[in-house]
Formats: structure tokens, C-alpha cells, sequence
């Protein structure tokens, strides 16, 4: 039987609310050493923003990052793991969708979250580099979102 989320997810992970901004969610990453942030509004998971929705939606656009707040940027409704699924049911979604990192929620409230690597070391080894591969394709998945918008409302 397959591990489940909860045994291999990272619990109690920063997040931002969607009033910090750009600067705040990126001086995260650099700090924690990830590529993405959550963003909640209490507790409740209501997006997510990444290393490439600041590089894309503020500084390519050469908009400030003190100013620019992360609802504008994030993306909203992320693709996200329960703490009771199996490992097996999270590597599909990460698989297809090309995730690095997943967000774990529990009746819609932020409880952690699962990374690629995370699952590597759990995967057996022909599984965990197909993983890698399949991620780490070029371009993005037709749509990232349920609603497939650019701000959180």
C-alpha cells in the first residue's frame, strides 16, 4: 500500500495573503529556498505565486515589486494534494500537470506541502525519474487552473 500525502508533506508552510506583495513572496522563496508560496486568506488556500509569476507578471512587465501585490500575480484555484490521498494519486497530478509543488489542504485550509522532492526519495527509482522528466518538460500544461485566470478577486 502507498504512503499517503500526510506522511511525506512539509507541514505548516509559509504563505502570503494576497495583500503582500511581489517583494514579500519572493523574499520567501530566496529565504526557504522554493519556488512558489501559497496564498492564503485565512488559512483558506485561495492561490499560489511562483518564482516565474514574478519574473513574468512584475519584473518582465517592469512593474515594482514593493508595489505590485500578489493577487494581481498569483495564479488562484491551484491544483492541490489531500492529506489522506496516496502518494501514487499526487505523483499523477504532479505527472500530467508538471507541478513541482503541491498544496496540501484540509477542508480548504492550508495544512502543507508536498514537493517533488519530498516524493523522489519515497518513488522507486525508475518512477521517481519519471517524475523528474515529466515535469521538467518544456512549456506549460493547457491550463494551470480550474478558472485559468491571471488574479485572485
Amino acid at each position: 500500500m502507498s504512503k499517503t500525502v500526510a506522511e511525506l508533506m512539509t507541514t505548516s508552510p509559509s504563505s502570503v495573503s494576497r495583500q503582500a506583495t511581489a517583494a514579500e513572496a519572493a523574499k520567501i522563496m530566496l529565504e526557504e529556498d522554493v519556488g512558489s508560496v501559497p496564498v492564503v486568506d485565512d488559512a483558506y488556500l485561495i492561490g499560489i505565486v511562483t518564482d516565474r509569476d514574478i519574473a513574468i507578471r512584475v519584473v518582465a512587465q517592469g512593474r515594482d515589486p514593493k508595489a505590485t501585490p500578489v493577487a494581481e500575480i498569483a495564479t488562484p484555484d491551484p491544483h492541490y494534494a489531500k492529506p489522506d490521498e496516496s502518494v501514487d494519486e499526487a505523483y499523477e497530478r504532479m505527472a500530467v500537470w508538471q507541478i513541482r509543488r503541491l498544496p496540501v489542504v484540509d477542508d480548504d485550509r492550508l495544512v502543507g506541502m508536498l514537493a517533488q522532492a519530498d516524493m523522489v526519495h519515497e518513488l522507486k527509482d525508475k518512477k521517481a525519474g519519471q517524475l523528474v522528466d515529466q515535469i521538467s518538460q518544456p512549456g506549460l500544461p493547457p491550463f494551470r487552473t480550474a478558472r485559468n485566470e491571471v488574479g485572485i478577486s
